[in-house]
């Protein structure tokens, strides 16, 4: 804009000074000039014409740490070269998708692929391909937006955990045992002859077929022990910032260990008291899966409903044989109470700490490297903290929870074991 005031500026001052002393020289400035900004409008004007784009996103829904590649294709159908053309793609996502500037012959393509990480959990969006041409003397340009927008939905990192076991409910079936049951289960053990009174649904019909006589199935009981995370998301007890923050530690503990239920063909559900309180009712499944996950790509912390409360207000949707598995940072002891009550019902328990003491260490070295300042904290809030550590482990202990602290720099599998 500034450039075109001042373009104009010079013309006008030029116009004056040939009509007022005629001499040829300002009049063949005059004409040059209207020849050269009337080119550069034309090309500018025409630049975008006559053009076919397009993206492609190798995939809408990942899992952080994994490589998004994005396919471009430009197409000119003029029989006039494309001497300029910028193509980007805006996005949300963390590391931008790069644009590329491109010249197109006359009937010619271009296409190339760029590739960038997905570094963190999110919905993301990618706006419609970008374009963008001018004139070489920058005085014009020309803007247009092809085709619609795509959400990208980042899933968190799931870790195996080999050595993590939900401890059985204090009911029987709790645990696999190697006994026939009437009863059809996940676990088919054995095949034996078909006998009057059988059940159709449970005759092996390929093993039948290839025997020439009708097999049936025999189960195992199967394990029942199903299990319910809570995620405490509130926002007064989280700290650091990043990967190593107690909510990115928080949310991939809580996909690990319900994909691993799940893998053991358990039911999972999920209490999340972030920004809204969400609930996912207990089932199995790939379906299941998906929906803790969507929901765990979405969630941040921000919640304002304490622990505990979340805790009692959702016990009633616990059911005898259930797992309790509750995630937190907090070290306020009165969550820990509840938890202890559901033992009286028949359901056990399980806590997973995260340690929000060494989140905020980790917080501090990163500013410190980026050239930020991270002031120490003082000694009287460290002994606070310190203290309130204690209480929680003494109630824990109390009542004999089981307990698994997460920290920074640990795998999951390490302390999940």
């Amino acid at each position: 804009m500034v450039r075109r005031v001042q373009l104009l500026v010079a013309a006008l001052v030029l116009l004056v000074a040939a009509l007022s002393t005629g001499a040829p020289l300002l009049f063949f400035l005059v004409y040059l000039g209207i020849i050269v900004v009337g080119g550069s409008y034309v090309v500018t004007r025409f630049g975008l014409a006559d053009l076919e784009a397009g993206y492609v996103l190798d995939r809408l829904h990942a899992r952080a740490g994994d490589m998004l590649r994005a396919t471009y294709t430009v197409r000119n159908t003029s029989r006039l070269p494309k001497l300029w053309l910028e193509v980007h793609n805006p996005t949300t996502l963390p590391i931008a998708l790069p644009g590329q500037a491109i010249t197109i012959g006359p009937r010619g393509e271009r296409s190339w692929s760029v590739h960038v990480p997905l570094t963190r959990r999110g919905h993301f969006r990618v706006d419609p391909l970008a374009l963008r041409t001018g004139d070489p003397l920058g005085l014009f340009e020309s803007n247009a937006a092809i085709g619609g927008y795509s959400t990208v939905v980042v899933y968190p990192r799931v870790e195996v955990l080999p050595g993590w076991r939900v401890p059985p409910a204090f009911v029987e079936g709790s645990h696999a045992e190697k006994v026939r049951t009437p009863h059809v289960t996940p676990t088919a053990t054995s095949l034996r002859e078909y006998v009057p009174g059988d059940a159709y649904n449970r005759i092996h019909w390929k093993a039948s077929a290839r025997q020439g006589e009708l097999l049936v199935k025999e189960f195992e009981l199967e394990q029942t022990a199903d299990a319910w995370i809570f995620l405490d998301l509130e926002r007064a007890v989280q700290t650091g910032r990043g990967e190593e923050s107690t909510v990115e530690l928080a949310v991939r503990a809580a996909a690990s260990i319900a994909a691993k239920a799940l893998l053991e063909n358990r039911a999972v559900g999920m209490t999340v008291n972030g920004h809204r309180q969400a609930i996912i009712p207990a089932d199995r499944g790939a379906r299941q899966h998906l929906k803790i996950m969507q929901l765990l790509a979405a969630v941040e912390g921000d919640g304002t409903t304490p622990l505990a409360e979340s805790l009692v207000s959702a016990a009633g949707r616990l059911r005898r044989g259930m797992t309790a598995i509750v995630i937190t940072p907090s070290l306020d002891p009165s969550w820990v109470r509840p938890i202890a009550a559901l033992r009286t019902r028949g359901i056990g328990s399980v806590v997973v700490t995260v340690d929000a003491a060494a989140a905020e260490q980790v917080e501090r070295a990163e500013r410190r490297r980026v050239g930020e300042t991270a002031p120490e904290p003082d000694a009287a809030a460290v002994e606070q903290r310190a203290q309130r550590a204690r209480a929680l482990r003494h109630a824990l202990a109390e009542y004999e929870l089981r307990v698994h602290a997460v920290a920074p720099g640990r795998g999951l599998a390490e302390v999940l074991a």
